[in-house]
């Protein structure tokens, strides 16, 4: 049977040994896996190799030059088939600690193959209904590039460079649930959920920003840009064994509803594997042996 651990596990996967860290200067900007690091071997002109870490070529030493070159080699790789179909001309900002100024921008699509930590907001919609807790849950479009069809936050986005959190889920809010600004507003953040996800070459050692947003029982969501097939309000206990249970769920945001059942009291303290969910939400980077 899945347990909430399984779907802890489904995310941190990751064996940091196939991967080397990728530097700007002094500052970590992501991961490069053994399969990848070829592709930079062919430009001396760009990335530079040595104690057992990637540097990119330091004469780019302005954001804006190594967002420029970093496209440039990103677009040939693209012609010769990398990113199957999923580029998305969407910059992400690139640095390894929230907040910092961005050492450069990267195409969203191409984040991965750097080991670029991606940042988001992830929100739960909830209503307190007289019978308890409900969840607005949403279907992904069956025409979306990534995971058609399956479970979803009930708003959730990556977060583009030039948009602050905030600001960012609000307009998702307006996007992909018709919430208005003002309702938005009233979104809290509530806590994060840190993980190492590998994909073949590709690294996500991602954080996603919990947000909470209790919502009037008179408010119903509705898709408005395409990305979402339909919503539904759903009693918490459903939510709870749909996520504990099954695959249904997209594999991160599993995580956000199990720290939204953590807050909200739907654990039991005696349950064995509380501590380990807690802290596993948290994930430290794995052992690089």
């Amino acid at each position: 049977a899945m347990s909430f651990l399984d779907h802890i596990d489904r995310c941190n996967n990751a064996r940091l040994a196939e991967f080397e860290p990728w530097f700007i200067g002094e500052d970590r900007a992501g991961y490069i896996h053994r399969d990848f690091a070829p592709e930079l071997a062919k430009r001396p002109d760009l990335f530079g190799h040595r104690e057992a870490a990637w540097h990119l070529e330091p004469a780019l030493d302005t954001p804006a030059r190594r967002t420029a070159a970093l496209r440039a080699f990103l677009l040939d790789l693209r012609e010769r088939g990398y990113f199957a179909g999923l580029w998305r001309e969407e910059p992400y900002p690139v640095t390894w600690q929230w907040g910092c100024p961005p050492l450069m921008e990267i195409e969203r699509a191409a984040a991965p193959w750097f080991g670029v930590r991606a940042f988001g907001p992830h929100m739960t919609g909830y209503v307190r209904r007289r019978d308890g807790l409900h969840i607005w849950v949403p279907r992904r479009s069956y025409a979306k590039p990534t995971f058609p069809g399956q479970l979803d936050n009930t708003v959730a986005g990556g977060q583009p460079a030039g948009i602050g959190l905030r600001d960012n889920l609000i307009k998702e809010c307006a996007e992909e649930a018709s919430i208005p600004r003002p309702l938005a507003e009233q979104a809290r953040a509530v806590g994060y959920i840190s993980y190492w996800n590998q994909s073949g070459a590709q690294l996500k050692p991602d954080i996603m920003v919990c947000f909470d947003l209790e919502l009037p029982e008179d408010f119903t969501p509705h898709a408005n840009d395409g990305e979402v097939h339909s919503f539904e309000l759903w009693p918490v206990q459903r939510v709870f064994e749909t996520v504990r249970d099954t695959l249904d769920f997209k594999y991160n945001c599993n995580l956000v509803l199990i720290d939204f059942f953590v807050r909200h009291g739907l654990f039991a303290a005696d349950d064995p594997d509380f501590v380990r969910i807690v802290g596993a939400l948290k994930a430290a980077p794995p052992l690089e042996s």
